[in-house]
């Protein structure tokens, strides 16, 4: 399984941002996916996240990003997208896509990361 963003880039206070993330090598509908950050000296936090098609796409946001980004997923296209509006200097980071599958055990993957810069 390969995850790969794109989207990413440099971007005012206040503006907007699509990420998108594409999987290949996977069944992508079958996957829990979720979108992580990694700010400058900071630890990797979770965003949001979206379950898999068999459970139904509900989707859950840290709280600072609440009401601001939204996650969604095209299965026909075997990509998930993160909507990123309002965006905020704390929101600079790096971002990564995460693909979890539970077959037995728990399979996890990521991407390589896309940055966002939000300047003030």
């Amino acid at each position: 399984v390969q995850l790969v963003e794109s989207g990413g880039g440099l971007v005012q206070t206040g503006g907007s941002l699509r990420l998108s993330c594409l999987m290949s090598g996977g069944a992508f509908s079958r996957y829990d996916m979720a979108w992580f950050r990694q700010g400058p000296g900071k630890d990797r936090e979770f965003v949001g996240g979206i379950l898999n098609d068999r459970i139904g796409p509900a989707t859950t946001y840290q709280d600072s990003v609440q009401g601001r980004f939204t996650i969604s997923r095209d299965n026909a296209k075997n990509t998930m997208y993160l909507q990123m509006n309002n965006l905020k200097p704390e929101d600079t980071a790096v971002y990564y896509c995460n693909a979890v599958i539970i077959v037995g055990s728990s399979y996890s993957y990521w991407g390589q990361g896309t940055q966002v810069t939000v300047s003030s």
